[in-house]
């Protein structure tokens, strides 16, 4: 893959990170106006009960088209609180996970401004712990026609089965879960469970599933 464009997301799934790993260069787009029910705000961990999503609040205002780089987060609610405690309680068993808690727990203890930073900020964390180095660039204008349109994904990585759309470039490989007996495998969740259950072998599944 050459040029691929993503939208920024909060702790992005598998097939995310798999063009981020891939790609030559990575777009990441600042531009577009907020989606909602998108991953821009949620993310799919596998806890004890089955798949949970957990959803970023954000503060909008009715009718307005608002720039992603410029969408606050709402801290009314204690959300930060609600998603580590389910982060804790998914993978305090995982083989890796006290690894990593060091790491990310500050990301639900401060309090960042704009949703973009926050997830561009954990999602660079994200592939620290992986060992990922990206080529990564913020565009500075939204991107009407990208060089590559077979590698846009900024809305066909999507949670709504409408906006999906076939992509060749990725096929999920199986890997360790914890609660796998109880549910069996939970394909292309958050990059999350991927690390927490397999940990130095994250590149090694993220390469076996392009």
């Amino acid at each position: 893959m050459e040029e691929v464009y993503l939208s920024a997301a909060y702790l992005p799934n598998i097939q995310y990170f798999t063009k981020l790993l891939a790609a030559r260069k990575v777009y990441i787009e600042q531009h577009e106006n907020y989606v909602k029910q998108s991953y821009r705000t949620r993310c799919d961990i596998y806890s004890a009960n089955g798949v949970m999503q957990l959803n970023i609040p954000v503060e909008r205002q009715r009718g307005e088209k608002i720039p992603i780089k410029d969408v606050r987060i709402d801290y009314k609610r204690n959300w930060q609180h609600v998603h580590w405690q389910s982060i804790v309680s998914a993978y305090r068993s995982s083989p890796f996970f006290e690894y990593y808690t060091g790491d990310l727990q500050p990301f639900y203890k401060r309090e960042e401004t704009f949703l973009f930073d926050f997830n561009v900020k954990l999602m660079e964390k994200m592939l620290e712990l992986a060992g990922i180095k990206a080529n990564i660039s913020f565009t500075g204008e939204y991107i009407r026609q990208p060089a590559y349109p077979e590698f846009d994904y900024r809305l066909s990585i999507s949670p709504k089965p409408r906006l999906q759309r076939t992509d060749s470039y990725f096929k999920m490989v199986d890997y360790y879960q914890i609660f796998r007996g109880k549910y069996g495998f939970m394909s292309n969740l958050s990059i999350l469970d991927l690390l927490c259950n397999e940990g130095n072998n994250t590149v090694s599944i993220l390469r076996d599933s392009l």
